[in-house]
């Protein structure tokens, strides 16, 4: 591999995170992801990266099949003002781009908040390149990056 799921695999190994890459189709959507996959959009957990008021960001990890709650996210992080920065903000502060966005190996190191949903199982997130996917431990994912877990999600609304 020669693009940023290289330094996902790295930055993996100096945390003693487990983690398995895998290559697979590109997808336009996350359903698309997860069906090519054989998985349900709740097992992705999307990498999203959240603007402080402040100028800093931070990682929210939530659900395929669930959104911020932008009031329980702001009060899990204990401010009043928090949004979802334009691609290339994003792009500046991760060093990848949307829809392969990942904690791992991330240009700069921000606090991630992850959801109380996700510990307890093996989820698959954004691997630092297109057409790859990475899996990991909920757990040992929270536990390497020290992830506050709070609720700060809500379901998606329903057609």
């Amino acid at each position: 591999m020669t693009d940023g799921a290289d330094r996902v695999l790295a930055d993996a190994e100096a945390r003693g995170i487990p983690i398995e890459i895998v290559e697979r189709a590109p997808a336009a959507s996350l359903e698309e992801a997860a069906a090519i996959q054989g998985i349900t959009p709740a097992d992705i957990v999307k990498t999203l990266v959240v603007r402080r008021h402040d100028g800093d960001y931070l990682f929210a990890l939530v659900p395929g099949d669930r959104q911020i709650s932008w009031p329980k996210l702001r009060a899990a992080v204990g401010v009043n003002r928090l949004r979802l920065p334009e691609a290339a903000l994003a792009l500046e502060a991760t060093g990848y781009e949307r829809g392969t966005i990942t904690p791992f190996g991330s240009s700069t190191a921000w606090p991630v908040f992850a959801d109380a949903t996700i510990p307890g199982r093996r989820i698959s997130m954004g691997a630092g390149a297109h057409g790859r996917s990475l899996w990991v431990d909920a757990g040992a994912l929270i536990r390497g990056f020290d992830a506050r877990v709070s609720d700060i999600t809500e379901p998606l609304p329903t057609a």
